[in-house]
């Protein structure tokens, strides 16, 4: 039952959305990267200032390629409801393989919002 999908099953889900419609496109260059949800970011406590954004994601290199990994809190305090959850996911994951294949996000994605990814 959808119901009884805890928020991070939920969130999760938004992740592989995201991925799923961006792999259609970008197969082959999505094809070494691999994607993950953090609940925070493990710095966001320690060593930020104040004023420092906490990052939505970031983008890590790994032995066998790349690495994005989606952060689920920091991106659900800046929603509403789950349409602006959903929206701002796909924005994020949109940045993070922009970065990675060195283009404008709108080149990764035409659709892409141009959310806030601090």
């Amino acid at each position: 039952m959808p119901i009884a999908r805890s928020r991070s099953e939920r969130f999760n889900e938004l992740v592989l959305d995201a991925v799923e419609r961006l792999e259609r496109q970008w197969r082959n260059e999505l094809a070494v990267v691999q994607f993950a949800v953090e609940d925070v970011p493990p710095d966001a406590d320690a060593g930020a200032g104040a004023g420092d954004p906490v990052p939505l994601a970031r983008l890590d290199e790994t032995p066998r390629g790349h690495r994005i990994v989606v952060h689920r809190w920091p991106i659900e305090v800046r929603t509403r409801d789950r349409g602006e959850l959903a929206a701002l996911v796909h924005d994020v994951v949109v940045e993070e393989v922009a970065e990675l294949l060195g283009v404008e996000p709108e080149a990764v994605d035409p659709s892409y919002d141009g959310g806030p990814a601090a």
